[in-house]
């Protein structure tokens, strides 16, 4: 892992925070309420951060959407929510920031005790993120997932009648000891070769299935635009939105992301 990049991943974490004023069930884990133990393991397709972070567009459409961003293609709702601020308007610059796709992080880690279930993709957001970055940030924790002297994570989750929200809420701490990933050589190397790739796993949605889920999103007669949204082109037509019929959408999203609670955006598996 490198720890140089861990570090600027961590300051530019830090420098968003201080700016803002389906896949298969059997890959994926969560902790449940109570206290587990797992190990984050190096990242067998990125070597130097263990972990993959990836944006989702959320109550626009039928499903959780992947961005085509992910893939480094063109992606039209971010298009579109870059017309929304640029119209100086409040409503839309509110409807703009809730249209963001929200980040997610994934990390492939081994639950202690289940070892032989192999490698699962462990999906959370930026405050478990920032923990995770700032314990290899830390001189006396280091690479936590080094597979002869890494540590063990130690998780706590707690329910809806402590986070008083729907929803439950991990914290994340590093085991005093360091120990090795296995004793078994031949778990060890099937650990590290045979994980889930997030980047492979999630649909890539093509531009215009992303358009066709936008539009039918803002036409459902509380938002209305002149033209919508942007062809899959190198120029973006102008538009021109009625902010007044776009208040119940904003407010909509609101009761969606209210405050980015950390399991608020948790994907739906």
């Amino acid at each position: 892992m490198d720890l140089n990049l861990i570090k600027q991943r961590l300051e530019s974490l830090n420098k968003q925070s201080t700016n803002k004023a389906g896949g298969g069930k059997s890959l994926f884990w969560k902790p449940s309420v109570g206290k587990q133990v797992v190990r984050v393991v190096p990242n067998k397709f990125n070597k130097q951060i263990p972990f993959t972070e990836m944006l989702f567009y959320y109550g626009i459409g039928q499903r959780v959407m992947a961005s085509p961003q992910n893939w480094g293609q063109k992606d039209p709702i971010q298009e579109f929510t870059k017309q929304l601020r640029q119209s100086g308007d409040k409503e839309n610059w509110r409807l703009a920031k809730k249209l963001d796709a929200k980040t997610r992080i994934f990390a492939p880690v081994i639950i202690r005790g289940e070892e032989s279930e192999g490698v699962k993709l462990w999906q959370f957001g930026k405050e478990v993120y920032q923990d995770f970055l700032n314990m290899a940030s830390d001189d006396e924790i280091g690479d936590f997932t080094d597979i002869v002297g890494g540590r063990d994570i130690k998780l706590t989750t707690v329910g809806p009648e402590v986070t008083g929200t729907p929803y439950n809420k991990t914290s994340v701490g590093p085991s005093l000891k360091t120990t090795a990933l296995s004793d078994n050589e031949s778990l060890v190397k099937s650990l590290l070769e045979n994980q889930p790739n997030p980047m492979d796993v999630f649909k890539k949605f093509t531009f215009d299935e992303v358009k066709s889920a936008l539009e039918e999103f803002l036409s459902d007669g509380e938002t209305e635009v002149s033209p919508s949204i942007p062809k899959d082109t190198a120029t973006t037509p102008n538009y021109s939105l009625d902010t007044n019929k776009s208040k119940a959408k904003v407010d909509q999203f609101d009761d969606l992301f209210k405050e980015d609670k950390e399991e608020k955006n948790d994907l739906p598996f």
